[in-house]
């Protein structure tokens, strides 16, 4: 099978409709990604941030009600997956799957672009660390 068909195969419409409201691939990831925080969650997860609170600690202060609901979303959308945090643990931690993880360039290159174009940002961690964005 090729890696296109198995993308097309594995990209589902909308968990809450059912259906999409275009075939745009551009509006297709904008349905799952394009909100102020969603990205910034996955930029979470490549940092290697795995934990709910985790995730409230970052700079930006999403909402805990809006936290939940983009995690959902991730799930839903297969970009992430729940897993126990440790041995032993009762807290469960969340992980970028392979669809996740291939969101990496989009992000490397909407940092790269910030700092090009917006003064006074900076990276915490330059470049690529064990397959997480820095």
């Amino acid at each position: 099978m090729s890696s296109a068909k198995a993308r097309s195969d594995n990209a589902s419409p909308s968990p809450k409709t059912g259906v999409r409201r275009s075939p745009c691939p551009v509006s297709c990831a904008l349905d799952i990604l394009g909100d102020r925080w969603t990205l910034l969650v996955i930029r979470d997860l490549m940092l290697g941030r795995t934990r709910f609170k985790d995730f409230l600690a970052s700079p930006e202060g999403i909402p805990t009600n809006i936290l939940t609901d983009r995690l959902k979303r991730l799930l839903e959308h297969r970009v992430v997956v729940q897993i126990k945090d440790h041995e032993g643990s009762r807290h469960m931690a969340y992980q970028l799957t392979e669809k996740g993880m291939a969101l990496l360039p989009v992000v490397q290159s909407m940092k790269e672009w910030g700092l090009a174009w917006e003064k006074g940002t900076r990276a915490a961690l330059k470049g690529v660390v064990g397959g997480r964005y820095g």
